[in-house]
């Protein structure tokens, strides 16, 4: 019996699929962000009441913790890039922090899963391979031996050290890292791609990113009405 080649789907075929299966995001991060917002504006809360049961039929997944999103905001504001961006790295990489323990099985450490080398700079001393390093606790997250290395890790509180353990510190590091890597200039899958060198990490995290800006620009219109 002859056989049968495999020719794949078609693009189109593909990009049906695509849509099909794609996991909009957040059924609560729509009504929390909703709330949020209308914390200053409460005509909002009842002007959005029909757009928010349409929206509920579009996302469902894990929710965006409330009091993360200010914490994104601040850090893409400092850094010059979408908060929606953070949020979406956030979402991928630890699942809003809620995996435990914050530490990946090749070592990429906190919220935000930074490789130790990458945190505290790739030119410190026995920085290879992966990233691991040895570095011990103190100069990891010293801010002068972070600058001095040309790493990525922020004090954000201004606590006097750099930890990706902290929220704050490892969403401002996650935004420095981001937008060092392009996303400041709107090169957002270059960006992504530089956190994690992965086609479907890319993809993941754009999945994410494109839903909770569609998300962000409806929520600015029913502002603007």
């Amino acid at each position: 019996m002859k056989k049968r080649k495999n020719k794949g789907l078609s693009m189109k075929t593909k990009g049906l699929l695509i849509i099909l299966l794609i996991p909009v995001a957040v059924t609560l991060f729509t009504i929390t962000a909703i709330i949020w917002t209308g914390i200053q504006n409460p005509a909002l809360l009842k002007k959005s009441a029909h757009a928010l049961r349409e929206m509920q039929e579009r996302y469902s997944d894990l929710p965006i913790p409330p009091e993360y999103i200010p914490l994104y905001i601040e850090a893409g504001e400092e850094y010059g890039i979408p908060w929606t961006l953070l949020a979406a790295h956030h979402r991928i990489e630890t699942r809003f922090s809620t995996i435990d323990p914050l530490l990946s099985p090749v070592g990429a450490e906190g919220h935000m899963q930074f490789m130790p080398c990458t945190f505290v700079g790739w030119s410190y001393p026995g920085c290879t391979g992966l990233g691991q390093g040895d570095i011990p606790q103190s100069d990891k997250t010293n801010p002068a031996i972070i600058k001095k290395h040309g790493g990525y890790g922020i004090d954000a509180n201004g606590d006097g050290i750099a930890d990706p353990y902290d929220i704050e510190d490892a969403l401002y590091s996650a935004a420095n890292y981001l937008a060092k890597s392009g996303a400041a200039d709107g090169h957002y899958e270059k960006a992504i791609f530089n956190y994690n060198h992965s086609k479907k990490y890319v993809n993941d995290v754009l999945l994410y990113f494109n839903e909770y800006e569609a998300f962000r620009i409806e929520m600015d219109a029913l502002e603007k009405q």
